[in-house]
């Protein structure tokens, strides 16, 4: 270690940057015998040599440190006041004595200061000194800082001097609750309930939303016996503390009487401006609710704002569904209210995962006298757990409503959850939809209902004039699965449109394996004059692993379009073709990066002699994006090698 002599000169240069240099040196080298001058220099004008001494100050620390440290408290210069403090706030419980003594300290200040860097000791030795404090002291200002350093501490210790100090001044009041907030002492819920008598409206509001926080269960008998005589403010934030502290399900524990009366007040409190209570309000009548509450709920729901008050909302329908089915329930969804028929919506939608019939006979019957948009709704709401027996209902809307959307999710239930054969002739129609997504929704159902009918009838489509009448046969002909569409699909691959094509070649891959003789169809194809379709064939022929399709796959690695080539690399790597390890190095010139990346990749899974020494031609390249993906390549064939030994 060097000698602190050295740093000791720097300190007493007249140059400021050989100052500050020094005085981070010193920091650094932990050199005591420099605190004393490092102190000193908190008091110079210089920022970059005060910040060097702070720095070093507190990294050094200890008994000496804070010695040096402490007489700067009587600056009159406050900015070194403030920093002296801050300092200390750090490293003052490293010489906890010296704190103290200066808790006697003649100046009221100074007390101030001791009892509020005491509050940062973390040592549970400091807190006899600040209840003497908290308890004795003269100066209120004092007593108010040694009760917040006691709530910083959070030693349970405190408890019993913070619960005396509950008779002191108002200010002092203040810091008290907050303290016993964080301590959360049983014995505190007796005191701040006692204080309620003779404290004003400000600190009996403070001390209920502190037996709120505390969450003890023995204030609730006590609060609750004060609710009657309390006046609406307060008696508000008597239900939030004793719906924090019982939580909504222990109301239903009351009598029937304590019940009833609560629940009253509960629905005074839904009036308050403060939206915690409010909330808490809400919470307690999800379980001691009913009709009146359900219609409270909702007309608060409807004056909110679905952007801004999401997370309210969604408390306000678990409410509800909570409660149940009520006549405020009913009224809302036909009532005319956007807003009050969302959230009734809402709430039914949660309240049937309870299995309860009767819901959805609500929104069946509501469905046809409410606006388009909460028909809409309802009509999510049903597609989320239609089952046998809503047939009836939503081949009405089939038949009855014109709205797309509205459409759509009937015919979506009716297919693909219902399987409903008989709504065939409903939806076949709407394959003429103008809509895209109907007609989407449509061709998906009729493919799981299935059936012969449906088969006929899409062989017919597919010798329609109209293209988008051919994609949509061809797309339903290969979903289907079964080789007897062969014919339609074959003739669906020299179609005229490049789009029916593509389907065709993936309706092949799925209609068949290599026993219905469809590779010498599909081969050809790879020199259609659409990338798309070239691509749709590279693609089925990469995920039926033929060994017949490998020759044709490095064809294709000549294919004009680079995404072509780049799917026959995936497919070629997939296969570790070593066929085509030639033909993947002198992809590794393309111009195209991706390209030249993928032909990595692939050499990278085919492996073998003349892949390695490619990749390690390429990891000595100037692209610094291809040598990483050489070397990962390589790195992955040596893991490979050594997991077969």
């Amino acid at each position: 270690m060097t000698d602190c002599k050295e740093y000791m000169i720097l300190l007493d240069s007249d140059d400021m940057e050989i100052v500050r240099e020094g005085a981070f040196r010193a920091g650094e080298e932990m050199c005591v015998d420099a605190v004393p001058k490092l102190a000193e220099l908190l008091q110079t004008n210089h920022l970059g040599v005060q910040e060097a001494a702070e720095s070093s100050l507190r990294k050094i620390g200890g008994k000496a440190a804070v010695q040096a440290v402490l007489p700067l408290l009587r600056s009159e210069d406050a900015p070194v006041r403030n920093l002296s403090m801050d300092i200390l706030r750090e490293i003052g419980g490293q010489d906890l004595q010296s704190l103290m003594t200066l808790m006697g300290d003649k100046d009221d200040d100074i007390r101030i200061f001791m009892t509020d860097i005491l509050g940062s000791c973390d040592n549970v030795l400091a807190v006899s000194a600040l209840c003497d404090a908290l308890l004795k002291d003269p100066e209120v200002n004092v007593r108010y800082q040694a009760a917040v350093s006691l709530g910083s501490l959070g030693f349970q210790e405190a408890a019993e001097c913070l619960n005396k100090a509950m008779l002191d001044d108002e200010w002092v009041q203040y810091a008290v609750i907050e303290a016993l907030t964080k301590i959360k002492h049983s014995s505190s819920v007796d005191a701040l309930v006692k204080a309620l008598d003779r404290s004003s409206d400000l600190v009996a509001s403070m001390i209920i939303d502190a037996l709120g926080e505390m969450g003890n269960i023995k204030a609730v008998t006590m609060l609750l016996r004060r609710m009657d005589n309390s006046g609406t403010a307060l008696r508000n934030k008597i239900v939030k503390a004793v719906v924090n502290i019982l939580g909504g399900k222990s109301l239903t524990l009351l009598s029937v009487e304590e019940r009833e009366k609560f629940r009253e007040y509960l629905l005074a409190a839904l009036k308050d401006e403060d939206e915690d209570i409010q909330d808490a309000a809400i919470r307690g009548l999800a379980f001691v609710g009913g009709e009146k509450a359900s219609r409270s709920i909702l007309a608060l729901a409807e004056v909110l704002d679905p952007d801004r008050d999401t997370d309210r909302l969604r408390l306000m329908v678990e409410t509800l569904a909570a409660i149940g089915l009520t006549e405020a329930i009913r009224d809302a969804l036909t009532g005319g209210s956007p807003k009050a028929a969302a959230v009734a919506v809402e709430t039914l939608s949660q309240a049937l995962a309870t299995g309860n019939g009767e819901v959805k006979s609500t929104l069946f019957d509501a469905f046809w006298s409410v606006d388009l948009y909460v028909q809409r709704q309802i009509i999510e709401v049903l597609d989320a757990i239609a089952e046998a027996g809503d047939e009836e209902f939503l081949m009405d809307i089939l038949a009855r409503h014109e709205d797309g959307t509205v459409v759509k999710v009937a015919t979506h239930c009716l297919g693909e959850r219902l399987h409903h054969a008989p709504a065939v002739e409903r939806i076949f129609p709407l394959l003429q939809h103008p809509y895209d997504d109907v007609k989407e929704a449509a061709l998906e159902a009729l493919i799981a209902i299935g059936g012969a009918d449906v088969r006929d009838q899409f062989v017919e489509l597919s010798g329609s004039p109209e293209p988008i009448d051919r994609l949509m046969a061809t797309y339903a002909l290969g979903k289907s699965g079964d080789p007897g569409n062969m014919e339609q699909v074959l003739s669906a691959l020299s179609d005229e449109i490049p789009d029916i094509r593509k389907v065709a070649v993936e309706a092949l891959a799925e209609l068949c394996d290599e026993s219905c003789g469809w590779i010498p169809h599909l081969v050809p194809m790879l020199k259609d004059e659409n990338k798309d379709v070239r691509l749709a064939v590279i693609e089925a022929m990469g995920k039926n692993c033929e060994s017949e399709f490998i020759p044709h796959l490095v064809e294709a690695l000549d294919d004009p379009d680079d995404w072509v080539s780049i799917r026959a690399m995936d497919a070629l790597g997939m296969y570790g073709a070593a066929e085509a390890v030639p033909k993947l190095i002198e992809s590794l010139q393309s111009e195209n990066r991706f390209v030249a990346m993928k032909a990595v990749e692939a050499l990278g899974k085919i492996g073998g002699t003349a892949a390695f020494r490619a990749l390690l031609d390429a990891s000595d390249s100037d692209d610094y994006e291809l040598v990483r993906a050489a070397e990962d390549a390589i790195s992955r064939l040596k893991e490979s090698e050594d997991v077969g030994r």
